[in-house]
């Protein structure tokens, strides 16, 4: 079915608009799974048979691959994703206030180089909204059987240091619903965002959701929910070490390395001159390497000892392997589900395991970190 997609499918993506081609495989996606007749379908078609289990925020992965934050911004296809096989779900951006995003169009497609420029501007219902869809979904459909995660934002309406009630806001209307709250103070699509991700600003964005993570938890006498920071990959070193010590100090669980990138391509075909000349981050192929190396980076800051989540330009199991080897416990796609198609779950963890027998690795876990051990 990879085959198919890539022979029949994405050629036909050329001619679509890449939101509206977007907007299409998730209401798709969404039927296809609600049918009881032809969610086994998508099953049996796309779940991987293969188990990488791997621990990480004190739950047990079945595998380590989602999906990233953008791909499903309204919860819309709970349980598409998990029909796929995907080991936890990444919904949102959410922030806030419902807001329509920056004016269409607003995303571009590079097929022959495997990017995506986008400036969606957090377009989304706002988190209100998100939480009742939430709610009907778990009271008709219960829980999906993996982890769902939140990606939070901030209102572009929303002066900056109002920034730490507009997150706050947000994670206290999904607490109920969500295992994973991710803090993006990354994306360069709502104008100063990145501001966000130094010092003080960040901490006390830190902060204040904990304080929600702390009145939820101990109203519902639980543990609180890991809270985690997602960070830009056009961060000098300098700059990356200090928001990496900041998050840390504030509390933070983890770190998702990286969102898109406002750099391009030193090269690339002539006809994709017009796409990789918009406004807007930058995501797939092109940017494989730059997360890689901040993955590599951020492990060694932190002696291995805080999660990374890895995200980047994954499109096939040798860049995940890379970014594992690199120091990524779990790993997320984006772009690469537009170009590869439903099948890549599959292929990269039936891919993943092939390489862990390669290299003699008994568990995922233990090969996590490799590319630094190998060069020490």
């Amino acid at each position: 079915m990879g085959i198919g997609y890539r022979i029949f499918v994405r050629p036909m993506l050329r001619f679509q608009d890449s939101e509206k081609a977007h907007s299409r495989a998730l209401k798709m996606l969404r039927l296809l799974s609600s049918n009881i007749i032809t969610r086994p379908v998508l099953s049996l078609l796309y779940k991987p048979r293969k188990m990488l289990p791997i621990e990480c925020f004190g739950e047990t992965y079945k595998h380590p691959f989602g999906n990233a934050a953008g791909l499903d911004k309204r919860a819309e296809a709970l349980r598409g994703w998990d029909a796929l096989g995907l080991s936890f779900i990444e919904i949102g951006g959410v922030t806030e206030h419902e807001q329509d995003g920056n004016p269409k169009p607003r995303m571009f497609r590079a097929s022959s180089s495997k990017a995506l420029v986008n400036r969606m501007g957090f377009n989304n219902p706002g988190s209100k909204k998100v939480a009742v869809t939430l709610e009907r979904h778990f009271s008709s459909a219960g829980s999906p059987s993996v982890p769902i995660w939140a990606n939070l934002g901030k209102s572009k309406r929303t002066e900056l240091e109002l920034a730490p009630s507009d997150y706050a806001a947000s994670m206290d209307r999904l607490w109920k619903f969500c295992d994973v709250f991710v803090i993006n103070v990354s994306s360069p699509n709502t104008p100063n965002l990145r501001e966000l991700q130094h010092d003080d600003a960040l901490e006390s964005i830190v902060h204040a959701c904990q304080e929600i993570n702390r009145i939820h938890a101990d109203a519902n006498k639980s543990i609180r929910k890991p809270l985690l920071v997602k960070i830009a990959p056009d961060l000098t070193d300098v700059q990356l070490k200090a928001v990496v010590q900041t998050a840390r100090g504030a509390g933070c669980d983890g770190i998702v390395a990286t969102n898109t990138t406002i750099e391009r391509p030193s090269s690339y075909p002539r006809d994709e001159e017009k796409v990789f000349s918009q406004a807007g981050g930058m995501s797939g192929s092109p940017l494989t390497t730059r997360s890689t190396s901040m993955i590599h980076k951020i492990y060694a800051m932190t002696d291995g000892e805080w999660p990374i989540i890895g995200v980047g330009g994954i499109t096939n199991a040798e860049d995940a392997w890379a970014k594992i080897g690199a120091g990524a416990t779990l790993i997320q796609a984006y772009s690469g589900f537009v170009f590869e198609g439903p099948s890549m779950t599959k292929s990269i963890v039936h891919g993943l395991d092939k390489k862990l027998r390669e290299h003699g690795y008994p568990t995922l876990k233990e090969a996590v970190g490799f590319s630094h051990r190998d060069s020490s």
